[in-house]
């Protein structure tokens, strides 16, 4: 193919490159594999290195083949080189893998045995297939659930397995090879293909075809892969596939951020590559853009701690920087605290709220975190997945307490009717919702007017509403949340789920939410939950007494005024009615300055100017589900590191020495990942003397007690002060502690002034906003 212009050295293209990057842009043609440290340009090395073989005339556009995993990737690479060379970029093979696969399988749809307009299922159209497939084999969808076959069948063909090569060892094993080829069968009749199959099938046909095979090998002389690291069994194998004798395969990643081995990705695939491919030499892109030195310096000293990676050191000509701030906390609301008023002060000293990112190993730690944000009017985003009062298990467990309260409220009744399936298919739900408009009613009250099969289940439903609501009867906000949880089959539920055991950690956080928030609105921990029955004759008292007269039986329950309407609500409603007000406010709008709220997986490729890592303890980062494997402590070591590099200015990482976990408070040692790190980039802003339950805390009490501390980085000039202590009642506190106040709830001693009668505290209640506290008054107790 001829070029549109003469083949010059490009000597524009390679301007502003550094040594490293000029040496990967420029590499002869042969086999090479390029580590990408965080931030040090990658996407220009890649697009430049195409544009530059093009330029030349090394390549026509046609003979280059670009993948990478997202499709913003993609647009951001055709972008770029349609910048770059004066031609149309628009038909060049640049895509994701599987969007490449689709366009391979529709030029050769006849060979892969497919009907020319073939369509993909997304995932939500393969769970219903392969629902439709267990229901005409009449399987049982509770022993065989559609989610987890789904799961299997895309892990199988991710390994490159139709269903005879699936190791069959028992009767389950064989029956889901069975409906593996039921639903193969199903496909093929219907003309469709999953995503799994696109890639399958794309590399079967380059095996399996040797004409096909060797016209591509000799097409693509120039094949580039992006995030190489995050490559999977079956896409290395397409790699390969494409890849022949004369290929230049140009892979480009990094093992220090492959951070998806839940996905199936094999980090060990950068090592194969190395020595399949007979790669001569492996260039570090080490010079980071992005972070100041001592970001770069801690990042670098923790992930030396994994053995099985290529090596590299990340360097900047920026400067040290800002050294990274570490807080210790005496809770996570103080935590969350603590964060909140550091924020602030980020934006009034200039800095957006959309350039600060709080970042967290688990979904579960946003809730205490939003509800700080939410109290104080900032708003907040949450990038990558919903806000915890929108997340759909939480929005299930919220139906069933709202049926609690009221049976007749339709909208949480169909939210749940069916959810975990009970056989209420829609033709039921829509005669149970004729009869209710016919006669007026709710929906609770109409089952009775449905037949049959499904009419029994709606009544078998209502009886678990009843027995719920029986069983609840004079327990506290936060058991009648566990026992929901439990009787209406949702833990179950996501118990069997291939990725619920974050769904069940977010389920375990409204436990702490209800607590929480009885604490904070006065109720008290203890206090009967579910309103009293108005015919038994009870009255309202304070949890823990009886009214003079009342029989022993009678359920009580605290009840106190809605702020704004006077209702007098208890417990439970009252929670139920500040989740939907959490759930519907401070959502920010399109376009509006918000501070951002992420998993640490979520933030890979973003980055900020000020980023926090919250929860450093071990346990929850590091996860305990790493810490007696090797090869998950080495992953979660990465993924620490992917946060830290996320950090252009300013880092800061926090960790607490209580966390409410089921709703019992747990003490923590705080994350390993921390004594990972180098002294002399950190300035400790609490004094590490105060670890409590930790492996370390000994020697930091001989350096506190010594007068030396380690509160601050070498060289910052600055000294840590003691918390001051005071007395209330006898019971000594101290700045920095969590107490609790009859009536403003939990709150954290910011400031300690005056002795004796005169001593007062200034706290801060969090919703109820900072007081000041007289302590010969006030009744403060610590919280554990």
């Amino acid at each position: 193919m001829s070029l549109d212009f003469a083949p010059a050295a490009p000597t524009s293209l390679l301007n502003n490159l550094n040594p490293e990057q000029l040496a990967a842009v420029t590499l002869p043609s042969r086999p090479a594999l390029i580590l990408a440290g965080a931030g040090s340009g990658k996407t220009r090395v890649l697009t430049t290195r195409i544009a530059w073989l093009i330029q030349t005339g090394q390549v026509s556009p046609a003979g280059v083949m670009a993948v990478t995993f997202t499709n913003k990737a993609a647009k951001e690479m055709l972008t770029r080189l349609g910048a770059m060379l004066p031609i149309p970029v628009r038909g060049m093979w640049i895509g994701t893998f599987h969007g490449l696969c689709n366009r391979f399988l529709r030029a050769h749809w006849k060979l892969a045995n497919l009907p020319q307009s073939f369509q993909i299922l997304d995932s939500q159209d393969q769970l219903s297939a392969v629902r439709r497939v267990i229901k005409a084999m009449n399987l049982d969808e509770e022993r065989f659930v559609p989610k987890q076959v789904t799961w299997f069948i895309a892990g199988s063909k991710e390994e490159g397995l139709r269903p005879r090569d699936v190791q069959v060892r028992d009767e389950q094993s064989r029956t889901l090879a069975a409906i593996y080829q039921a639903y193969e069968d199903q496909c093929q009749r219907e003309g469709v293909v999953d995503f799994a199959e696109l890639m399958l099938r794309t590399y079967e046909l380059m095996r399996d075809q040797p004409a096909l095979r060797e016209h591509y090998q000799r097409r693509f002389r120039h094949v580039l892969v992006d995030e190489f690291q995050d490559t999977n069994r079956l896409q290395y194998a397409w790699l390969k596939a494409f890849a022949g004798p004369e290929t230049s395969v140009f892979a480009v990643g990094d093992d220090d951020q492959s951070i998806y081995a839940f996905r199936g990705a094999q980090v060990g695939n950068m090592s194969d590559f190395e020595r399949e491919f007979h790669v001569e030499q492996v260039i570090k892109l080490e010079r980071n853009y992005r972070s100041f030195g001592n970001i770069l310096d801690s990042a670098n000293a923790l992930i030396s701690h994994n053995t099985r990676r290529l090596g590299k050191n990340l360097r900047t000509e920026a400067g040290p920087g800002e050294p990274v701030r570490v807080y210790e906390s005496t809770s996570d609301y103080a935590e969350a605290q603590w964060l909140l008023e550091e924020a602030q002060q980020l934006h009034r000293d200039g800095t957006p709220r959309s350039e600060i990112a709080i970042l967290y190993r688990s979904n579960a730690q946003s809730r205490v975190l939003e509800s700080a944000l939410f109290n104080a009017g900032i708003p907040y985003r949450v990038y990558g997945g919903l806000r915890f009062f929108e997340r759909a298990e939480i929005k299930h467990a919220l139906a069933y307490l709202r049926l609690l309260e009221n049976p007749n409220d339709d909208t949480s009744y169909l939210r749940v009717v069916n959810f975990p399936t009970r056989g209420i298919g829609a033709r039921t739900l829509e005669q149970l919702q004729d009869a209710a408009r016919a006669t007026g009613r709710s929906l609770y009250q109409s089952v009775g007017a449905v037949t049959g099969k499904g009419g029994a289940n709606l009544a078998a439903f209502n009886t678990l509403v009843d027995a719920m609501r029986d069983n609840t009867r004079g327990l506290t906000l936060r058991e009648i949340i566990e026992h929901v949880v439990q009787a209406s089959g949702l833990a179950d539920f996501y118990r069997n789920e291939k990725e619920g055991r974050e769904r069940l950690e977010n389920l375990d956080e409204l436990v702490n939410a209800a607590e929480a928030f009885v604490t904070q609105e006065g109720f008290g921990k203890d206090a009967v939950a579910l309103p009293v029955d108005e015919h038994a004759g009870a009255v309202v008292v304070s949890p823990g007494t009886i009214a003079e007269g009342d029989p022993p039986a009678v359920a009580r329950t605290e009840q106190a005024p809605d702020a704004e309407t006077g209702e007098i609500m208890s417990p439970l409603a009252a929670f139920l009615t500040h989740a939907a007000l959490e759930a519907g406010d401070n959502q920010a709008q399109a376009g509006q300055d918000a501070i951002q709220l992420m998993t640490v997986h979520a933030a890979k490729g973003l980055e900020f100017d000020c980023v926090f890592i919250t929860g450093l303890e071990e346990g929850l980062f590091p996860h305990e589900n790493s810490l007696s494997d090797y090869d998950g402590l080495e992953e979660e070591r990465r993924l620490m590191y992917v946060a830290i590099t996320r950090a252009r200015r300013r880092l800061y990482l926090s960790h607490s020495q209580t966390r409410m976990l089921h709703g019992q408070t747990r003490y923590n040692i705080k994350s390993r990942f921390l004594e990972e790190l180098p002294e002399a980039a950190l300035k400790w802003i609490t004094p590490k003397a105060q670890a409590f339950g930790s492996g370390y805390a000994r020697d930091y009490r001989a350096a506190w007690s010594s007068g030396s501390g380690r509160g601050s980085a070498a060289g910052a000039g600055e000294k840590t002060l003691a918390p001051k202590v005071a007395t209330s009642e006898g019971v000594a506190l101290r700045t920095g502690q969590s107490v609790f106040h009859t009536k403003f709830g939990e709150g954290v001693i910011v400031t300690l002034e005056g002795s004796g009668a005169d001593a007062r505290a200034q706290i801060n209640f969090g919703r109820h906003g900072m007081k000041w506290l007289a302590l010969s008054v006030a009744k403060l107790t610590p919280v554990d």
